[in-house]
This record gives C-alpha cells, sequence and structure tokens, in this order.
C-alpha cells in the first residue's frame, strides 16, 4: 500500500497562490496515477485535478480549469497542485489520492489517501 501525506495548506487571502504537495512512501510513485479532491465538512468530495503515471496526461474539474495546474515529479514520489487566483468558496480539506487502476474525476475507485490538508480562503 502506497502512504500518502499532504502538506502546504494554510490562510491565506482571496486572489492568493498555495502550493500544495503529496509526498508518496511504501511503493514505486510512478506506477500510480494521482487525484486531488478537496472536501468541505457535511459535503462530498470534489474532484480538483488528476495525473498520469507518466505525468503527461491531466485532467481538472471545470471550477479549477485555468487557475490550478497538477503536476507529479517521479525522481521526488511527490505530486503538486498550484493554486492560484483562490477563492473564498474553495476553503476545503484538500486530498491526494493514488491508484494504479485511473478513476477519473470518482472519488470511490480511488483506494489510497492522504489525511488531508486545510486550506482557508479569507476575504
Amino acid at each position: 500500500q502506497i502512504q500518502l501525506v499532504e502538506s502546504g495548506g494554510g490562510s491565506v487571502q482571496a486572489g492568493s497562490s498555495l502550493r500544495l504537495s503529496c509526498a508518496a512512501s511504501g511503493r514505486t510513485f510512478s506506477y500510480y496515477n494521482i487525484a486531488w479532491f478537496r472536501q468541505v465538512p457535511g459535503q462530498d468530495r470534489e474532484f480538483v485535478a488528476t495525473i498520469r503515471q507518466s505525468g503527461v496526461g491531466t485532467r481538472y474539474g471545470d471550477s479549477v480549469k485555468g487557475r490550478f495546474t497538477i503536476s507529479r515529479d517521479n525522481t521526488k514520489n511527490t505530486a503538486f497542485l498550484q493554486m492560484n487566483s483562490l477563492k473564498v468558496e474553495e476553503t476545503a480539506t484538500y486530498y491526494c489520492a493514488a491508484d494504479s487502476y485511473y478513476s477519473g474525476d470518482r472519488a470511490p475507485g480511488w483506494r489510497s489517501w492522504g489525511q488531508g490538508t486545510q486550506v482557508t480562503v479569507s476575504s
């Protein structure tokens, strides 16, 4: 089982940027597709972005297209989520997920999850 640890969350003003990291251990990182989801208490996890094993294929949720960028460094076993022009409504806990099978925007399809990192955006 791959282990995932997110970091980089924090409290920022609307319009600011943050870069989240997802550090992996326990398995060969390059074998895994990576996804980012976010969740507000009482709501389902919302799809943010995915990146394929090789880093070539990416996909984004409609609400973050053009502002967020997912990337990975397989030599450092780490994935990233660069978030620009953050909005108040994007306050949430952000989770990274991994799976050797690609499940796209369906949270239940991703089998390994980190503990999450909190992002708070204030006006």
